[in-house]
């Protein structure tokens, strides 16, 4: 008897950055929320580009799709959001965070004569499937990882999640070529403002 793996082309992979940029779909754009899932095409590419579907499967994206992504990707906010914030995610973010997890493709074994094939069977649609590695990569890092080191941008036009891999573990901004560049120019602006608004002082008598 032997075993022979059969080729696992449909195993995606996602690292947490990658996850949290799905989080990040949903954003705010100098303090207006933008929506980059409009229509099923809309997020069908998004998870082509990050190779978590296959090119076949784009175009079947329904709007139950979308909509089954766009509530996966709140709750997965919710829970990153509560990690930083220090409070408790809603019970809802956590069922459907752990149904998610659950319709990843199961091991699953054949008899082909002498020769037992491992290979996999799949429990949910490709849509479906596409988001399991999403919430696993987040959960993984929460259960093993470092979950003190997520971060919600100080940007309060912005508020990306982001997580910091900083020696220090002191970063504050998504970006700090965009958001901490902001962030200096407004103090920058705010410290003018204050010393052109501030009294000058009095001229001292001249001698007579």
């Amino acid at each position: 008897m032997t075993f022979q793996p059969r080729g696992i082309e449909h195993d995606h992979e996602i690292d947490l950055n990658g996850a949290l940029d799905f989080i990040n779909t949903l954003d705010l754009d100098d303090g207006v929320l933008v929506e980059n899932f409009h229509e099923p095409a809309d997020a069908a590419a998004w998870f082509l580009d990050h190779h978590l579907i296959h090119p076949h499967d784009g175009p079947a994206w329904t709007p139950a799709d979308l909509e089954h992504a766009r509530a996966v990707r709140s709750a997965l906010r919710d829970v990153v959001d509560s990690v930083v914030l220090d409070r408790a995610p809603a019970a809802e973010s956590l069922r459907v965070v752990n149904e998610t997890l659950e319709l990843g493709p199961r091991p699953h074994l054949d008899l082909d004569g002498e020769t037992v094939r491992i290979g996999h069977r799949h429990v949910a649609s490709p849509a479906s499937e596409a988001l399991v590695p999403i919430a696993h990569a987040i959960v993984a890092e929460l259960a093993s990882g470092r979950p003190d080191r997520f971060r919600i941008c100080a940007n309060d036009r912005c508020q990306w999640t982001f997580f910091d891999a900083s020696p220090t573990g002191r970063r504050r901004w998504c970006d700090m070529k965009t958001c901490g560049n902001r962030a200096k120019a407004a103090r920058h602006r705010a410290r003018a403002r204050a010393h052109d608004a501030s009294p000058a002082p009095a001229s001292e008598p001249r001698p007579t």
